[in-house]
């Protein structure tokens, strides 16, 4: 481990990062350096607007997903250099804040049904009726299902924290199923890359089982993990389940983020009185009657 390596380790570590945030900070420096061919600390604003510029025009990357790579950069630079000046030199991209897409029930049934194998099945199966991030569900352990309370917990979630999700008995059943099957032993959804079965998938399974199984049932939506966990949310919210018990479940630290699913909810947009039903308008054959079509000059 190089010296500029184990600083960033340890002042995620001192912060209590969690684990997969330091892994990913750690790689986008790695990365940042292998562009450029140079130890990151050698680099300068001007190979940081490069970067950049190349992040969004070349390779096309999401705002978001550029966002996350400049806190990243911004953590290496300013937090362990102490390059304070460097954060004018890091802008976050701006996004538009568009609304997310989301598959109806039959579309998620039809996903589901299209898994191919209970593993697969499972998999989509405890995504869609917790609404857990694909990293979230990776991880996921068997002792995290409890069937007694009807409860799954989420261990270590977004920002390292902790949330109880509801079990549905439907639910519960496939996952006796499925264990009497494979018999997980730690992870609910262990690698078949280990024999000893004690290594989680890696989040690029769920992303993949999702994109697969949308195929076959011949959805044209591109259907991702996230895209799993919006569905979930918005027919809690079509269900009546108010915006603060969603931001809960969902592990949102806003109920802004949350209460973008009031602009999807076909329920919530139907309950709106619409003023034009208050005025008093002539019938559509007594304006027939009454219009004349201009002559041409």
């Amino acid at each position: 481990m190089t010296r500029l390596r184990k600083m960033m380790l340890e002042e995620l570590q001192r912060r209590n990062y969690s684990a997969i945030t330091t892994r990913n900070y750690l790689r986008v420096v790695t990365e940042f350096a292998k562009y450029f061919g140079k130890s990151p600390d050698k680099l300068g604003p001007n190979e940081l607007r490069t970067y950049q510029a190349y992040l969004l025009t070349e390779c096309k990357l999401t705002p978001g997903t550029v966002v996350n790579r400049v806190a990243a950069l911004r953590f290496f630079f300013v937090k362990t250099l102490k390059r304070h000046q460097f954060r004018e030199f890091l802008p976050y991209p701006r996004d538009r804040r568009r609304l997310p897409t989301v598959l109806s029930q039959e579309e998620v049934s039809q996903l589901i049904n299209a898994a191919g194998n209970l593993f697969r099945r499972t998999l989509l199966m405890t995504l869609y009726g917790t609404g857990m991030r694909r990293a979230e569900l990776a991880r996921l352990k068997v002792s995290d299902v409890d069937s007694q309370r009807m409860i799954i917990r989420v261990v270590e979630g977004k920002g390292g924290k902790d949330r109880d999700l509801p079990l549905s008995p439907m639910l519960l059943e496939t996952l006796r199923a499925y264990w009497r099957w494979l018999k997980p032993r730690t992870y609910l959804f262990p690698s078949r890359m280990h024999r000893d079965r004690e290594q989680p998938i890696t989040d690029k399974i769920v992303w993949r089982t999702c994109n697969e199984a949308a195929r076959r049932a011949g959805i044209r939506k591109t259907v991702t993990p996230h895209l799993v966990r919006h569905s979930w949310a918005m027919h809690l919210l079509e269900a009546g389940t108010d915006l603060r018990t969603i931001q809960l479940l969902l592990g949102h630290e806003v109920l802004e983020v949350t209460a973008r699913y009031l602009h999807l909810s076909e329920h919530h947009l139907h309950q709106v009185p619409n003023p034009i039903e208050e005025l008093k308008l002539s019938n559509v054959d007594q304006s027939r009657r009454s219009y004349h079509r201009p002559r041409r000059p």
